[in-house]
């Protein structure tokens, strides 16, 4: 199986260029389904222990539906899907770059929730024009085991997100471990009181807020990913759930560049703009960096061939 491997902001990408599983015919979203739902272990073997490890993102990517997109990609960690991936989407256009499939400039994606944009502004920098977000409820209360009262609102940016006001623990490095205990606690307490996105969904990320330790940052966050790992870049999807919320609250103009921080520090340039719907478009902007070029190899008598599932 051939894969590229870059990060984005820290956060790894790994698009797997060939040797993946027949996903049949249909949508986009019912190849992706079809994915979950048949192919897990191909999940699995791509990206947990030894092939990988709990932060890495895989990028299935498949030839596009429409001619007018550069490629069609379906998104995934070690649980599931991810109806749209931020940081992979500017890993993926970094590495078509570097194998010389795309060139600087504006380009389409195909995802399982819808066409993104993208400028590839360089061989390192990319500018995700993200899917329409908007807030789904403001300040919702929870009553978290340890943590005492949280208040945050339920945003979409691609994917569900509970977004805190404020963090009940610092956001600094070393506080990572305590922080993602924080944040599964928090996670546990949204769907046993049913706090939900819209239509029922399950909300499966969780990002604290702060301030930024940079002065040219405007914010700082910490994000908790559906497989219990943290984000190492600001999140892209997350980041749109906060523009949206920002632009709600009358917080940021459209057009207006915030610089969002990481927990490790790495920066995204945010910015938004009203669709002729008045819809929250979200731009992100940051760099990535390939890190590998390989062929995965998956002897028939190894036992850890599927990785090394808990």
């Amino acid at each position: 199986m051939r894969v590229i491997d870059s990060h984005t902001g820290g956060e790894p990408t790994r698009v797997i260029l060939s040797g993946g599983p027949d996903l049949g015919a249909g949508s986009l979203a019912d190849r992706a389904a079809r994915l979950q739902a048949e192919h897990r272990d191909f999940c699995a073997s791509v990206l947990l222990e030894p092939r990988g490890h709990d932060a890495m993102v895989g990028a299935l990517l498949l030839p596009p539906d429409d001619p007018n997109c550069a490629a069609s990609v379906i998104y995934f960690n070690r649980v599931g899907n991810l109806g749209m991936c931020g940081h992979a989407t500017i890993g993926t256009l970094v590495s078509l770059c570097h194998l010389g499939r795309l060139v600087p400039g504006r380009h389409r994606i195909e995802t399982p929730v819808g066409k993104v944009e993208a400028d590839l502004i360089s061989t390192n920098r990319v500018a995700v024009e993200n899917v329409a977000s908007y807030r789904h409820a403001k300040a919702i209360c929870l009553e978290v085991p340890g943590l005492g009262q949280i208040t945050g609102d339920v945003a979409w940016g691609g994917n569900w997100f509970f977004l805190t006001r404020d963090c009940p623990i610092a956001l600094d490095r070393s506080n990572i471990a305590k922080l993602s205990d924080a944040a599964l606690a928090l996670r546990d307490a949204l769907w046993a009181q049913g706090v939900t996105g819209a239509e029922g969904a399950r909300i499966d990320h969780v990002e604290f807020n702060g301030a930024p330790l940079s002065p040219q940052a405007q914010g700082r966050n910490f994000v908790l990913c559906p497989g219990g790992a943290y984000d190492r870049s600001p999140c892209g999807t997350g980041s749109s759930a906060k523009l949206a919320c920002l632009a709600e609250d009358g917080l940021l103009a459209p057009d207006t560049v915030y610089i969002e921080e990481s927990i490790i520090g790495s920066t995204y340039a945010l910015s938004y703009q009203r669709s002729a719907q008045g819809q929250v478009i979200p731009r992100i902007e940051g760099e990535a960096y390939v890190t590998a070029d390989a062929t995965l190899i998956f002897a028939q008598s190894d036992p850890y061939r599927t990785g090394i599932q808990a």
